[in-house]
């Protein structure tokens, strides 16, 4: 199971460490920011980036998020009852967030291409991925 841990917390580091760059201005993967918007906010309503402060607060649920990884295969010194309430906790955002890509009022408010696509093939189905993970992690610790 460290080895799951290492893969969910080295996965959602990167993530957090998009979410930094992109709240310091970085518009990769896209060409520039209305494209960036399109690729990973997907709301039809917007046509910027989140400010630095909303995009630093998403990095640090994200990277906290890969911390309660690591505790609860004991790497992160965290009580065990409190690592075993996050991973559960964990494990219901992601599937809530994974199981989103494909309800009709999501797809609504979130139909902007190429992130609807993106959404149903890649971004859904890791979030789901990432559930079983802490489910599995926390049943096991």
């Amino acid at each position: 199971m460290s080895n799951v841990a290492v893969a969910v917390f080295l996965i959602l580091a990167v993530i957090a460490g998009l979410h930094v760059a992109w709240g310091f201005g970085l518009r990769w993967p896209a060409r520039d920011e209305r494209s960036l918007v399109a690729l990973v906010i997907g709301a039809t309503d917007h046509t910027r980036m989140p400010s630095m402060a909303q995009c630093l607060l998403a990095a640090a649920a994200i990277f906290a998020a890969g911390l309660v990884a690591l505790a609860l295969v004991r790497v992160v010194p965290v009580p065990a009852d409190l690592a075993s309430v996050a991973g559960a906790l964990a494990a219901v955002i992601f599937a809530g967030r994974g199981a989103a890509a494909y309800v009709p009022a999501w797809r609504q408010r979130f139909s902007q291409q190429p992130f609807a696509a993106m959404d149903r093939t890649y971004y859904g189905p890791l979030c789901l991925l990432l559930a079983l993970a802490f489910a599995g992690l926390t049943m096991a610790s």
